[in-house]
């Protein structure tokens, strides 16, 4: 009987490495296959697959264009559709959203976007950024959300912007 402590691959699945250098009776000794003498016989030689001979290499020779923002700001984005699943007069959070797996990650900045429907009344959220027309989709079910100012936008206070 086949169990999962005795399984094994089939007959002819496997074969053996090759025991290079062991001799001229095992058909791989001596040089090992490698040839003769060159940068790729010896140990530790060899070239990267990308090298072209001294040859000007295609990554240099094709131009650059654009740049990297390093001050970008990147949002967890949660929908108004995903907010369903919480009972009437609830507190969403990054916390909360992170426990219920709609966020990543807890410590970093989430923004409501107003894809689907609310249906959930009565909602309080508290996210780093809110499109217009969510906050006028949370306000309409009766909730409230708060814009919570991060770190980079300092000057901004918290903002109720639904009564």
């Amino acid at each position: 009987m086949i169990k999962l402590n005795n399984l094994g691959a089939p007959q002819g699945a496997t074969k053996e490495r090759k025991r290079r250098g062991r001799g001229p009776a095992s058909g791989q000794g001596k040089t090992g296959g490698r040839g003769h003498k060159g940068q790729k016989a010896r140990a530790g030689g060899g070239i990267p697959a990308w090298f072209e001979g001294g040859q000007m290499p295609l990554n240099r020779r094709l131009p650059k264009r654009g740049f990297t923002n390093i001050f970008r700001q990147t949002y967890q984005v949660v929908n108004l559709e995903m907010l369903n699943r919480y009972a009437e007069g609830f507190e969403i959070d990054a916390a909360v959203l992170a426990d219920a797996g709609l966020v990543k990650h807890a410590d970093r900045p989430v923004k409501l976007l107003a894809r689907g429907e609310l249906t959930t009344k009565n909602l309080t959220i508290r996210v780093d950024r809110a499109s217009q027309s969510a906050i006028d989709a949370v306000a309409a079910a009766g909730g409230k959300v708060y814009v919570v100012a991060g770190a980079a936008e300092a000057t901004v206070e918290s903002v109720e912007t639904s009564e």
